[in-house]
């Protein structure tokens, strides 16, 4: 091949090169700048059913109560599931976070025992304990799913 062949090849090569690496940046961009999603909830968007609350108040009281209290106030060596304490220690994480504590270390006398279904529905009685409002779908027994949804201490300024 002659020098001029060469030298088409080599123009060619790096037309391609520069075109992949501006596409790629241009995807990059993209994906930084993406509008947040609409998907993003917080606990104060109804994200649990009062039935679900309902069906957790019972698992509490048998699960959970004996060392949380029964109004959620804490006892000896357990934290205060309610209040001030428990919205700020948990402000700013995600109900996944929540749910996998909940999931992997309680109750403490056999962790992991209960149900995903269980652990949600306790969940959900907590939040609605916690003043949460309730909504029209159940909390989600999965914690990829529960990432999703903001625990936020204080009720957000309406959107405009």
């Amino acid at each position: 091949m002659g020098r001029e062949g060469k030298d088409n090849v080599q123009l060619r090569n790096r037309a391609a090169a520069l075109t992949l690496a501006v596409c790629a940046a241009a995807l990059s961009v993209l994906g930084v700048q993406a509008p947040p999603s609409s998907e993003s909830r917080s606990v104060w968007d109804g994200v649990y059913t009062e039935e679900q609350a309902k069906r957790g108040e019972p698992l509490y009281r048998k699960e959970c109560a004996s060392c949380h209290g029964d109004v959620l106030s804490g006892g000896e060596s357990a934290p205060a599931l309610t209040g001030g304490a428990f919205l700020s220690n948990w402000n700013g994480l995600t109900l996944g976070d929540l749910f996998d504590r909940i999931r992997k270390t309680m109750p403490l006398s056999a962790p992991g025992r209960l149900t995903r279904q269980q652990d949600a529905d306790i969940l959900a009685f907590m939040l609605s304990v916690n003043k949460f409002p309730a909504g029209k779908t159940e909390l989600y027994r999965q914690s990829e799913m529960l990432k999703e949804i903001r625990f936020e201490a204080a009720k957000p300024a309406p959107r405009k």
